[in-house]
């Protein structure tokens, strides 16, 4: 029972990080069944005995694809030796996001808040708590900095998480949707400025 246990787990996760780009590029809606059987080689009958529609496996793929994001920006959050330089990790590894060690189709939290905000109340959801736990690690950078004597006191940490996601996440649309990646350079240096503002 165990050993089936595990390869049906193994081939839920192989169908979840094969099929995860094609949701990150496509979307929900732009997905079909057959484009999820093409990638994975397996028959409807297979996909939809590991899960119950293509809902969940989009909802997993979109887990899949923001936890690989969150682990790159862990490793380089914890190399990283001044809470300064440990808010900038977010401004690099976005920059990166046409990198292949981003998920395949760009970053899956700009994806899927697009294509599923008035689509897929689920997906929707989903998105909204990735933003939600991004803004408050980003506070709590500040304040751990605030104590560390980095940064100055009473500061607005809600506000400056906010600005921080929304040029970085505005940065990537417009450096997408012109194909101008300079333009993305360009909005990270404001985020930058807006972090030194409040260096001590």
């Amino acid at each position: 029972m165990e050993n089936e246990l595990s390869k049906a787990e193994r081939t839920r996760q192989f169908i979840v990080e094969t099929t995860s780009g094609i949701f990150n590029k496509k979307g929900y809606a732009g997905t079909s069944l057959s484009d999820l059987t093409e990638a994975t080689g397996l028959t409807k009958g297979s996909i939809y005995g590991n899960f119950k529609n293509k809902e969940e496996v989009a909802v997993a793929a979109f887990e899949y694809n923001s936890a690989r994001v969150r682990k790159l920006i862990a490793a380089q959050i914890e190399k990283a030796p001044t809470y300064y330089e440990k808010l900038m990790v977010y401004a690099k590894v976005y920059h990166s996001f046409n990198s292949a060690s981003f998920p395949d189709g760009g970053c899956p939290i700009l994806n899927t808040a697009v294509d599923a905000d008035d689509t897929n109340p689920l997906l929707k959801n989903k998105a909204a708590q990735v933003v939600l736990r991004w803004k408050k690690n980003i506070e709590e950078l500040i304040s751990a900095g605030v104590v560390a004597g980095e940064f100055k006191t009473g500061i607005d940490t809600e506000k400056i998480a906010l600005s921080m996601i929304a040029l970085i996440e505005g940065g990537i649309m417009i450096a997408k949707v012109t194909g101008k990646p300079v333009y993305l350079d360009e909005v990270l240096k404001t985020v930058n400025a807006l972090v030194t503002e409040f260096k001590v």
